[in-house]
């Protein structure tokens, strides 16, 4: 794909922005939504968009902001997963805290949310302390979301307790949705203004794109990401009727804008908002710089997530209705799962290979293929064959000798109490990376993995969860089939 998107504009006007909202208050709150880092979405989506833009935009803003990070304790109880990585909320919290700190950003407190005494919840706060972080417990905020008297109470937001902040910037992030950043955000506002704070509100969510097209592909992808949630791009009614200017919001937004406003305004005794689009501070859209590419970027997105919600159905994890929304919305843009040619190739090489479970990876305009071996999976056989390609390797020479790879499938299976007949991507990875010390030629080999950030691969049969995780960690666009393979 080619890029679409100026990511030195975006720092630039992006950061601009929330200056000019920072000045309008004495401490200034941003619900911040989506991936706080690792946005692959938003890469994907718009080519030239780098996944650690906000990690950057905050480190512009590090000598005024500071962090809260916000967890469902319900999500703590059930331990739910955060499923590009396969790892549990908790997890991914102690993750951003590591991360975030070794950028040079102040993470100041954890809020664990809907607190209504779990166990799990309060093992969690105790681990916690080990972060020297400071832990604040939320419960369910009494009267929401219709009786706003109550709401804005010392029975409502008033019963929780204050976050001592110290930064004019705070930013509130979750590993998740649905893990109380605005019930946080609000019951803070609450808080400060009883303080005599003159304090603020702003929201900022890259997509929808509010300044583009209500059915413009690049929204549409934010439908297909979201579709889990059933969320449904509209224009936003109360901005068109106050300024006459047709802009992009959600449907969750604007249902509970009404709401919203006269919270803000019981709290701050006035609300110099006017509809959902005059909350947020994103400015993606003024930074897209080829709008036929980020076109097509996006329609092979939406494509991606049909594939992604078939497998996860298929896993147990989404339901039948998630892929009969995206396939809904591919009809709407005219597009179809055919359109994605990496799989057309993946299907021709498990044909060839006598139904031998197999994959395709395009490189430019040229693919390469590999299937499962006597002791490679496809993914492992196919990325060696990539990166073979790429340092022009002759096919006929093993990258890693079958010598080495007997070994450490024979411990790996008498470790193990599930018997395999391969090694999964990641563990040809170590095998590569440690013949790499003694052979430049498998060095430069691994050192091509980078170039491969970007491609498209697909898999005939269901890709393992673990070496989904290290295509996506090396920035690899993968889809597969639904069929499991049997050992």
């Amino acid at each position: 794909m080619r890029k679409c998107f100026d990511a030195k504009k975006y720092l630039r006007i992006q950061k601009q922005k929330i200056m000019e909202r920072i000045k309008m208050f004495d401490k200034l709150y941003i619900e911040f939504g989506g991936k706080l880092i690792d946005d692959q979405h938003a890469a994907r989506t718009l080519p030239g968009y780098e996944p650690d833009l906000k990690i950057r935009l905050l480190q512009e803003l590090k000598n005024e902001a500071e962090i809260i990070l916000c967890i469902n304790a319900n999500a703590i109880e059930k331990s739910k997963i955060r499923a590009d990585r396969m790892i549990s909320y908790e997890t991914e919290v102690l993750r951003l805290i590591e991360f975030l700190r070794s950028r040079g950003l102040l993470v100041s407190s954890v809020v664990i949310t809907l607190f209504d005494g779990q166990k799990k919840a309060k093992d969690f706060a105790e681990k916690l302390k080990d972060y020297n972080v400071r832990t604040y417990f939320h419960t369910f905020t009494k009267g929401y979301p219709t009786d706003v008297d109550t709401i804005v109470s010392d029975e409502g937001y008033g019963a929780n307790p204050y976050i001592e902040t110290t930064r004019k910037l705070v930013i509130v992030s979750a590993p998740g949705p649905n893990s109380g950043k605005l019930a946080t955000a609000l019951s803070q506002l609450y808080h400060e203004s009883k303080r005599g704070s003159k304090v603020g509100y702003a929201k900022f969510e890259s997509f929808p794109v509010w300044n583009m097209p209500l059915k413009h592909p690049v929204n549409i992808a934010y439908e297909a990401a979201t579709a889990d949630l059933n969320d449904k791009n509209m224009i936003d009614y109360f901005h068109l009727e106050k300024y006459g200017e047709t802009v992009v919001n959600y449907n969750r937004d604007l249902e509970t804008f009404p709401v919203l406003k006269e919270i803000l305004t019981r709290i701050c005794g006035k609300s110099i908002y006017y509809s959902p689009t005059d909350m947020g501070v994103n400015m993606i859209g003024f930074c897209i710089t080829d709008d036929e590419a980020a076109k097509e970027a996006a329609k092979a997105e939406i494509i991606r997530r049909y594939y992604r919600a078939l497998t996860d159905v298929k896993r147990g994890i989404a339901e039948p209705i998630i892929p009969e929304r995206i396939k809904l919305l591919m009809n709407e843009l005219e597009i179809s799962e055919k359109d994605r040619v990496v799989v057309k190739k993946a299907e021709e090489k498990r044909i060839a290979a006598g139904n031998l479970p197999s994959a395709a990876i395009q490189i430019g305009k040229k693919y390469i293929v590999g299937r499962k071996t006597g002791y490679l999976s496809p993914i492992s056989s196919t990325m060696l064959n990539a990166i073979k390609h790429l340092t022009k390797i002759p096919d006929e020479v093993d990258l890693i000798s079958p010598a080495v790879l007997e070994p450490i499938l024979d411990i790996k299976n008498r470790t193990s109490n599930f018997r395999e007949s391969y090694l999964k991507f990641g563990e040809v990875l170590v095998a590569l990376s440690i013949c790499s010390t003694t052979n430049p030629i498998v060095k430069k080999a691994v050192d091509n993995l980078d170039k491969l950030r970007g491609a498209e691969l697909h898999a005939t049969h269901l890709i393992p969860d673990d070496e989904m995780v290290v295509l996506s960690n090396l920035g690899i666009n993968a889809t597969s089939g639904t069929e499991v393979d049997i050992n």
